[in-house]
């Protein structure tokens, strides 16, 4: 079931690139910016992710914070953070149980891979309430950040 504007933002704790847990209740009382990525090192997710890294001074200055979610092991994550500069944290998603949660998961990806994060974005307030949700079928797709700012606004 998707999930909309209003509705209680799942729970989470994962495991950032320094393998230190994060979870959603880490940025009560900030909003906060959680985009689903299919895999680290693709085309498209590089590109997403460097446009946010680019842009991250726009996303301080409105109290907002970003994180980013695969399924990617933390290892792999923690190289392609390095590789691509990226100035936010990026969460490993392993067991795909916060991917489901939000509804942002692909039974079957590419070269018949099972179980790889949609591309997706939501907004979540500070208080856990979705502000912003955008679930992408097409894997090419970027996510509408002009959108993303206004639900930030």
């Amino acid at each position: 079931m998707a999930l909309k504007i209003g509705d209680k933002a799942p729970s989470f704790k994962l495991v950032n690139t320094e393998k230190k847990e994060i979870s959603l209740e880490d940025f009560k009382n900030k909003d906060l910016v959680i985009l689903f990525f299919p895999m680290a090192f693709t085309g498209t997710c590089t590109t997403e992710l460097c446009t946010i890294r680019d842009d991250i001074g726009n996303y301080s200055n409105i109290n907002a914070d970003v994180v980013a979610i695969s399924v990617d092991s933390p290892f792999s994550l923690g190289k392609f953070k390095e590789e691509q500069n990226l100035n936010f944290d990026l969460l490993s998603d392993f067991n795909k149980e916060t991917s489901s949660a939000y509804g942002a998961i692909y039974e079957e990806f590419v070269l018949g891979l099972k179980g790889v994060s949609k591309r997706s974005a939501f907004v979540v307030d500070g208080e856990g309430t979705i502000k912003y949700a955008e679930v992408l079928e097409t894997p090419t797709d970027l996510p509408n950040f002009d959108a993303i700012k206004a639900a930030l606004a």
